[in-house]
């Protein structure tokens, strides 16, 4: 985030909400709008990484959705819908298939009529 972010956030902003992750949600309490919407905004907590924002807040940013997202989630949330995760990649956690070199770096033999090239 830079100083203007941080300035323009101080004598404009309007918190609007937080989500699981920490991030604050703003809009423009001046009630000022360009091209006939109201400005939205969100300040990460940590690295400033989009994928952060779940789908919820992403509505509302995205004026999608009139109202900000109650802090319990929309009730449309259905059982089998897994939780918002960030993106992970390039971090510790992110998915290595088996036979990468951060997992050993050994992969399982082939199986079939797999026979590697060798010159003579």
């Amino acid at each position: 985030m830079t100083i203007g972010t941080l300035i323009y956030t101080w004598l404009r902003g309007e918190e609007m909400g937080r989500d699981e992750f920490g991030n604050r949600y703003y809009r423009d309490k001046t009630g000022l709008k360009r091209a006939r919407r109201e400005k939205r905004w969100v300040v990460y907590e940590g690295e400033a990484e989009a994928s952060k924002v779940p789908p919820d807040w992403h509505a509302w940013l995205h004026h999608l959705m009139a109202a900000p997202p109650p802090a319990s989630g929309l009730p449309t949330r259905k059982p089998w819908q897994a939780p918002h995760q960030p993106n992970l990649t390039g971090s510790p956690q992110a998915y290595r298939p088996p036979g990468h070199d951060f997992q050993g770096g050994q992969r399982a033999k082939a199986t079939g009529d797999y026979e590697p090239w060798t010159p003579n």
